[in-house]
């Protein structure tokens, strides 16, 4: 099918015509994507190195560093993603392998974040299957019928200290070390959780005995922090925007949720490249076996998509106070634009 053989509208295409539209782009080229692994898992290599060696020679200012490292460290999360979604190299073994040991870099679990992972996109934008994979999302009445308790624990978990500073420390170092939610769902979730736990230990326990306990966490724990805390910030603006959209069933439909319950992330193209273009993030619901290098080209030949939940740098920062959708008005508002509806 060619481009303009299909409705310029997106509205106007199924879920069906756009799955036919994007199953052109999902091949990935096997020598870029070996490529973009080594341009990726070298410069954080050196960059991590640098900043213990900064250290380790009494020049602190190298602790500087760790910020591209942490770069880095997203990015190799980036390839870890599209590893779960069978993209990276479109071999199933493959991916899973790479992802499992980009998992140990990353301290996620690649199995059992994999799973997680696929419910979220299966049921995003679904307020009758909310929690698994996602960021705990209340409805107006929602929160108004909490007691006070339940709504301070609500206001807290949104607060950006605790979102974006203590959520990635919570969420990287501790959560993950355990299959939460998936406790009783087999082996599966145990066997990664429990591996990807022994070969984090096993990788740390050499770095400390070559470099002294000091040292390593100087240099590690800010590098996983700072990239963790870059990754929640991508996904809460994915999907935490004002003009999102979110519905119950039978009203809910994939298309509608993932082409329009997605942003569209323009970034900086150093950014862009660094996050791995995940800011395209409604052609990735549509479409997640397209390797995320090949994004850019989908808004290259298909324009009409560039303008959907397009929203910029300085404009995602308002997101922030976003926390409640209300179902009347269909968008996300913040706590104080909830207190004045109510009167």
């Amino acid at each position: 099918m060619t481009k303009s053989s299909v409705p310029t509208s997106p509205r106007a295409l199924s879920v069906k015509q756009w799955h036919k539209v994007l199953h052109a782009y999902r091949t990935p080229n096997r020598l870029r994507s070996a490529l973009e692994l080594a341009l990726t898992l070298v410069p954080f290599t050196v960059f991590w190195i640098l900043a213990w060696a900064s250290f380790h020679y009494g020049f602190w200012w190298g602790l500087l560093l760790t910020v591209p490292a942490a770069g880095f460290l997203l990015r190799l999360f980036m390839i870890q993603h599209d590893c779960g979604h069978g993209a990276f190299l479109a071999h199933r073994p493959s991916d899973d392998w790479i992802g499992r040991f980009i998992g140990v870099l990353t301290m996620t679990p690649y199995d059992y974040w994999r799973r997680a992972h696929a419910e979220h996109h299966a049921s995003s934008g679904n307020l009758d299957h909310r929690g698994v994979g996602d960021i705990s999302t209340l409805t107006v009445e929602e929160y108004r019928a909490l007691n006070w308790r339940g709504r301070l624990g609500y206001r807290l978990y949104r607060h950006p200290f605790v979102m974006f500073v203590i959520g990635p420390i919570w969420l990287f170092i501790f959560k993950q070390r355990l299959p939460v939610g998936m406790m009783r769902s087999g082996a599966m979730p145990w066997l990664s959780t429990m591996l990807t736990n022994l070969a984090i230990a096993i990788a740390a326990a050499i770095l400390i005995w070559l470099m002294g306990p000091v040292a390593f966490f100087a240099v590690h724990l800010p590098v996983v922090v700072m990239a963790g805390a870059a990754g929640i910030w991508l996904f809460f603006v994915q999907h935490q925007f004002e003009e999102t959209t979110w519905s119950r069933e039978p009203g809910w439909d994939f298309g509608e949720a993932a082409l329009h319950g997605s942003s569209n992330y323009v970034l900086p193209r150093p950014l862009a490249w660094l996050t791995g273009h995940i800011g395209i993030h409604h052609v990735h619901h549509l479409a997640s076996r397209v390797p995320y290098y090949r994004l850019p080209e989908v808004l290259r030949d298909h324009p009409e998509l560039a303008e959907i939940g397009k929203i910029g740098f300085w404009e995602s920062l308002k997101c922030v106070r976003y926390a409640l959708w209300d179902e009347a008005s269909r968008r996300m508002v913040s706590f104080r634009q909830a207190r004045l509806m109510a009167g």
